[in-house]
């Protein structure tokens, strides 16, 4: 068994966008239930996640849009002390609360952490057990249920502060990482390859790409053997070639086939055969190293078995 960390914190679990939305706190009970329930939460080495600080979150975002979110929660801080609302909306999709600003440095600062880890060789690979999620967050923008890119800050950190040369990012969230594709593309030092249902929001990532990107859209109900067909055709050719020396997974688990945000296909053994692509490229190139990030997943359920099943494999359970 490979020594596989996991990060996570309480602060993670304070942001909360209201009743009813899907990107909610009961998502990392649901992940820590079926880990307690399974025993693999008592395989993995538990790490708490620190704060990442302004200058990492600046390595993927503008200074500005930084500043912004900081602003946001000082002003929404303001409007309760006044008696206003508890929220402050900065996107039709997304919301702040009073501890949406500890929350997203949590979750930047668990990608970091990990990085870090596994860059000194405390750990082969780590996942990330957090939210808000990030692969929406745009340079100079927050949308999608995310205010931060915690893959595209942590790919960045790697290479500004660890001097890697080459890096890939891999993202099977549901839904299109606009906002790291926005981030990374034509940077030279990254490989981002996906998959995404389309056409769905967030309506982005067909047609031309920059030549570092191999995003692929797939049509709704596609099932796990035509992914599989396109991680073996097309990731894994290019993951092979560019040789990096470390992988970033944007982990979304939305793309189940119980998940009613999304109408794709997987199911476990999917998300644990991918897994185990990575991990083989991973050996080859990278020393092992992968830091995976938790993105989408909005079934309770199917989040919690596609979580492990993740785990499993990043472990070798």
């Amino acid at each position: 068994m490979n020594k596989t960390g996991y990060f996570s914190h309480p602060d993670c679990r304070g942001h909360d966008m209201g009743a009813g939305h899907p990107e909610c706190p009961q998502r990392l009970d649901a992940i820590e239930d079926r880990l307690r329930a399974s025993g693999v939460g008592d395989l993995i080495e538990r790490r708490e996640a620190p704060l990442a600080s302004s200058s990492d979150l600046e390595l993927a975002h503008d200074r500005r849009h930084v500043a912004a979110m900081r602003g946001f929660s000082e002003e929404l801080a303001e409007q309760q002390l006044a008696g206003g609302s508890d929220l402050l909306q900065i996107d039709p999709d997304t919301a702040m609360n009073e501890h949406t600003w500890n929350a997203v440095l949590r979750a930047a600062g668990a990608a970091v952490a990990a990085t870090d880890a596994v860059m000194a060789g405390e750990l082969e690979n780590a996942f990330c057990a957090v939210r808000p999620p990030g692969h929406h967050a745009c340079r100079n923008r927050a949308m999608g249920f995310c205010i931060f890119n915690n893959i595209a800050v942590a790919a960045r950190y790697a290479l500004e502060r660890h001097g890697l040369k080459r890096v890939a990012i891999v993202d099977f969230d549901v839904h299109h990482g606009n906002g790291t594709e926005d981030i990374l593309a034509g940077d030279e030092r990254v490989l981002m390859v996906g998959i995404f249902q389309h056409p769905f929001y967030p309506y982005s990532g067909f047609g031309q790409h920059a030549a570092n990107m191999v995003n692929v859209p797939v049509p709704a109900y596609t099932r796990g053997p035509a992914i599989r067909e396109i991680v073996e055709k097309q990731w894994l050719p290019r993951l092979e070639a560019f040789q990096p020396e470390m992988i970033f997974i944007s982990a979304g688990f939305d793309a189940h086939r119980d998940d009613d945000l999304g109408q794709l296909g997987l199911v476990e053994a999917d998300y644990t055969w991918m897994t185990q692509q990575l991990k083989g490229v991973a050996k080859r190139h990278a020393k092992g190293r992968i830091v995976s990030s938790l993105e989408g997943g909005y079934n309770l359920d199917a989040l919690g078995r596609s979580v492990e099943a993740h785990l499993r494999a990043l472990a070798d359970l």
